[in-house]
């Protein structure tokens, strides 16, 4: 009987439909696990498929392409350690979301999802069958236990697994970031080595996949909760973990830990990586956006830059005669910190134009919010032409605070591919920026440094659609909206919730009804970085008609 297992974790970025791609990163990751002699290389959940893939996997000619690339992975790594991959399974008319183990050119065990999340971002009760709770396959004459993901989040699948002979918990997941959710998993991992007594290994993939970012942050608990081992935030990594046993059991040995930023800067790199691969797996290489001198496009251009280069990065001024000589001078002055691409593309004789051709429609009517939008659609326009003429993803610029009311223009400043910081209230673009232009890290490609002038993140924040314009002549001021929207939008609340924070009763319903009103506007917007459990897309899912509102 063997004393030592040696374990390789391949905690990678697969891409969702890349099913050749991602069973050759598999293959290249068993490579690696063979030469360092390991017993089993292990890969997180549905990993050939990439994950989350929402309703592709119900496609026959998808699963069964994929099932059809299991098949042959496990004939490729006979002569070697065992594999342990997550992907598809049928049984009968049946789809289960599956952990398979190969060894010795065959597939040799199956683990089928139990639990199945519905929530969030999650619509696996609709995808897959629920599968029986079983008892650990065998490695090399260990008996391992794999609950998988949402399965470790509950106590019987483990439970089931300890009481019919679990060594030790391997559990692949496909966990996607939210502010604070490391702690989390750990707090529930913690809870079931505790009820069984058996070490666990939380294995984790990294990269983005529309809106969502896998963190990696893979980690193993010794019996009692001790951590033995951390694998880095957001990077790819392949690492051996040896578990040893002692006359209580397994244990796993002792390895390196990778210091956890904080809150700010895992934000900061979960919108660098969620713009970065979402152009990569879509195919694109650069990137445009309005740069009007305020402080929400100054981020974004900085967050493009960190993860593009910034030669893959311009920026357009697009003025008008309500734009301030200091937007001028802050959108060139941002863009040559950054030294990417600059721009200057006046919108002056495109709106006379267009105020010429629909003089005789609006001829008696006063200017009011329409010639407003006709300025940001034009810069829409504009930007796209560019966009189309150079392969450039066009980039919107709205904060959170503005996509939860509305304070955006349809088909005009809201035009675009991608919004790095679409889950970012705007007092926390205040403070990201600061973090920013006083922080630099070796995977951000945009220069140290002050990037963001003091005086973009210091002026008081304006359209600049007419004259003497200020976002306080139509909101709360950000502090107090962005609380109400956390209590309206994060936490559920109402509007007595509101008035208990000490907000004015008619300011958070005036709030409350710009939020419904502008649920067309969002569903027409474009995907953005989730950093939070109530981002606007799959984890909060409203009716575009809807007249309730909140009596309190």
């Amino acid at each position: 009987m063997a004393d030592r297992f040696r374990l390789t974790l391949a905690q990678l970025n697969p891409t969702v439909g890349d099913i050749a791609g991602n069973a050759a990163k598999a293959r290249e990751a068993w490579e690696r696990g063979r030469a360092a002699g390991a017993d089993l290389v292990a890969f997180p959940e549905m990993f050939i498929t990439g994950y989350n893939t929402q309703d592709l996997i119900l496609k026959p000619a998808f699963h069964q392409a994929a099932i059809a690339a299991l098949e042959e992975l496990a004939r490729d790594c006979a002569d070697g350690p065992a594999l342990a991959i997550g992907g598809p399974a049928l049984e009968g008319v049946d789809l289960y979301n599956a952990y398979y183990v190969m060894q010795g050119g065959q597939i040799t065990s199956r683990v089928l999802k139990h639990h199945l999340p519905n929530d969030t971002v999650f619509d696996e009760e609709r995808l897959y069958s629920s599968g029986p709770v079983t008892g650990p396959y065998v490695v090399n004459g260990v008996r391992i236990g794999s609950p998988i993901c949402e399965d470790a989040w509950f106590e019987d699948v483990a439970e089931t697994l300890a009481e019919t002979g679990a060594e030790f918990l391997l559990v692949p997941n496909g966990s996607p970031y939210y502010r604070d959710k490391y702690d989390v998993r750990i707090n529930h991992m913690v809870a079931r080595v505790v009820e069984t007594g058996l070490p666990l290994i939380y294995l984790n993939m990294v990269g983005g996949q529309d809106d969502q970012v896998f963190d990696g942050g893979t980690f193993g608990l010794n019996p009692g909760g001790a951590l033995a081992f951390e694998m880095p935030l957001f990077d790819e990594a392949v690492t051996h973990v040896d578990l040893m046993r002692t006359d209580d059991g397994w244990r796993i040995a002792e390895g390196a830990r990778h210091h956890h930023p904080d809150a700010w800067e895992q934000d900061y790199r979960v919108m660098v990586v969620a713009l970065r691969d979402y152009l990569r797996k879509t195919g694109f290489s650069k990137v445009l956006l309005g740069l009007s001198g305020g402080i929400d496009s100054a981020l974004v251009a900085t967050i493009a830059t960190d993860a593009l280069g910034a030669e893959n990065v311009r920026c357009v001024m697009l003025p008008s005669e309500y734009t301030s000589r200091e937007s001028l001078e802050d959108a060139e002055a941002v863009a040559r910190a950054l030294g990417c691409r600059y721009d200057y593309v006046p919108i002056s004789k495109p709106r006379a134009a267009v105020t010429e051709v629909l003089a005789p429609l609006f001829e008696g009517t006063a200017p009011d919010i329409t010639e407003e939008n006709i300025q940001s659609r034009l810069r829409g326009l504009l930007l796209m032409a560019i966009s189309n003429k150079f392969g450039e993803m066009l980039l919107t610029t709205g904060n959170k605070s503005e996509v939860a009311v509305g304070y955006a223009t349809i088909y005009g400043d809201m035009a675009g591919g991608y919004n790095p910081i679409k889950d970012l209230y705007k007092t926390r673009v205040f403070q990201t920026c600061r973090w920013r232009n006083a922080n630099h890290r070796d995977w951000m490609k945009g220069p140290a440094g002050e990037v963001i002038p003091p005086r973009v993140i210091e002026k008081p924040p304006s359209a600049e659609l007419r004259p003497d314009q200020k976002d306080e002549d139509s909101l709360p001021p950000y502090e107090v909206l962005d609380a109400i929207l956390e209590i309206l939008v994060d936490k559920d609340g109402s509007i007595a919730d509101c008035v208990a924070a000490g907000f004015d009763r008619d300011t958070a319903k005036r709030v409350e009804n710009l939020i419904y009103i502008s649920e067309y506007k969002r569903f027409q917007s474009a995907p953005g970085a989730r950093l939070t459990p109530r981002a606007f897309w799959l984890d909060r899912r409203y009716p575009i008609v809807n007249r309730w509102r909140d009596p309190g």
